[in-house]
């Protein structure tokens, strides 16, 4: 079985246009939702850390793509958040741009991690998201966040509301999970040793 010491982690780069993406024969792990979704939680809780990915006052701040290595032998990639409001209209076209250009080329992407709010249907952004992914190609896995505010009850008519919602095959993992509580991350991170 693979491992991955993710406590060796590092900032490598933030890329704020094209020519600044990271080409390399490592795989990449591609993270990508909402702007207040919790991705910096979800990062900070597989990589162990309390604040490595910066957690935002005011979400929508990530305005470009973060590199991270981890152990030397793959990389972390933090998609810039969207569908928040409070962005300017050239902002979300640079961001727009930025996006298409990052999926025009799918090898860059050895496993696609959509976050999405396990409490609500997921939005008309995050659809496109899910199909950029799946035109890419790439191994998709969605991570339902926020596990910790759902009633029991509420679980399983959710996780079905968010694969029908984003017309996810039964071959796309669901899996429920909480950046508070660590539910979720033995099986995300199962899926990223994959790649090793």
């Amino acid at each position: 079985m693979a491992s991955l010491n993710v406590n060796k982690a590092e900032f490598v780069r933030s890329a704020a246009a094209p020519s600044q993406f990271i080409r390399s024969p490592l795989p990449s792990v591609v993270f990508s939702g909402k702007s207040n979704v919790g991705k910096s939680s979800v990062l900070n809780r597989l990589l162990n850390r309390k604040n490595f990915a910066r957690v935002s006052a005011s979400p929508g701040k990530t305005a470009h793509v973060n590199y991270f290595l981890i152990d030397g032998k793959l990389y972390f990639v933090d998609l810039p958040g969207y569908g928040y409001a409070k962005v300017s209209q050239s902002e979300r076209d640079r961001w727009a741009q930025l996006m298409e250009r990052f999926f025009e080329d799918p090898e860059r992407i050895g496993l696609g991690v959509m976050l999405v709010d396990s409490r609500h249907k997921p939005t008309a952004d995050d659809v496109t998201m899910a199909q950029w992914f799946k035109a890419s190609g790439c191994r998709l896995v969605v991570v339902a966040n926020k596990l910790d505010k759902l009633k029991k009850s509420e679980i399983e008519p959710n996780l079905r509301c968010i694969r029908e919602s984003l017309e996810l095959g039964e071959e796309v993992r669901i899996i429920p999970f909480s950046a508070e509580t660590g539910q979720g991350r033995d099986a995300l991170m199962a899926e990223i040793l994959k790649l090793l």
